[in-house]
């Protein structure tokens, strides 16, 4: 039997997080699996072999989106319709960079600013954000005169590594750094847990890259990620 190629966790973390930190939301079985509607449109295939890929498909939803990543993003499953393909740029910090001046007064979020923070994201468009995106870690955040303004908070979930997400700024409260300070706040506490933070961005975005290099974070690889749906009958 031929040996596997040895993948980091890293390079297949959509899989990794529905086996460990998203493993009580996860569907599926042990050749796919995604993540729980509600909390995202996110699914992985165990390896590239015709079974999994077929499992893979068989989870992508009638009505709905499945976002891959990886491995599992260079062929699409069988049978599905590819809505639209990146690259992302996967990076992670080591360390903090230590800020320049002291953060805004932030506070942590929680169920009751659950409508909140999906308007913020339906209208910021961070990435994949559902009505339960805000339950898969923590997340922080600046208001302004009771009005949420930015956000950052955590996602993905695997041994040892933890994923910075959901980061966005009011378009009228851009420019003020908010954004970069909240990410250093959840960042550092990532490294506080002795986790790794990680987060992905498009590639070819060279100013957001830019950003986050600042903040202490480094391109570890670039990943395909590829957005499908069913096909049309």
């Amino acid at each position: 039997m031929p040996r596997s190629r040895i993948i980091h966790p890293l390079g297949h973390p959509i899989w990794h997080s529905l086996a460990h930190g998203w493993s009580a939301l996860a569907q599926g079985d042990d050749h796919a699996r995604r993540l729980d509607s509600l909390h995202g449109p996110f699914g992985a295939a165990v390896d590239g072999s015709d079974t999994s890929r077929r499992a893979l498909a068989a989870l992508v939803p009638p009505d709905d989106e499945l976002w891959l990543l990886g491995q599992d993003a260079i062929t699409p499953p069988p049978g599905v319709h590819v809505a639209r393909t990146a690259t992302l740029a996967q990076m992670v910090a080591p360390s903090v960079t230590p800020a320049t001046a002291p953060p805004p007064a932030w506070v942590p979020l929680d169920e009751s600013d659950a409508a909140d923070m999906l308007d913020l994201a339906l209208l910021t468009k961070p990435g994949p954000f559902r009505s339960h995106t805000h339950r898969l870690g923590r997340f922080i955040g600046v208001r302004d005169e009771g009005r949420l303004v930015a956000m950052a908070g955590e996602r993905m979930r695997l041994p040892g590594f933890t994923e910075v997400s959901g980061v966005c700024t009011h378009p009228d409260w851009r420019g003020r750094g908010l954004a970069g300070a909240l990410m250093r706040v959840v960042a550092q506490a990532m490294l506080d847990r002795g986790e790794t933070p990680f987060l992905h961005a498009y590639a070819a975005h060279d100013k957001t890259i830019a950003l986050y290099r600042s903040l202490g974070f480094e391109v570890r690889a670039e990943l395909p990620m590829m957005v499908v749906t069913r096909t049309s009958q």
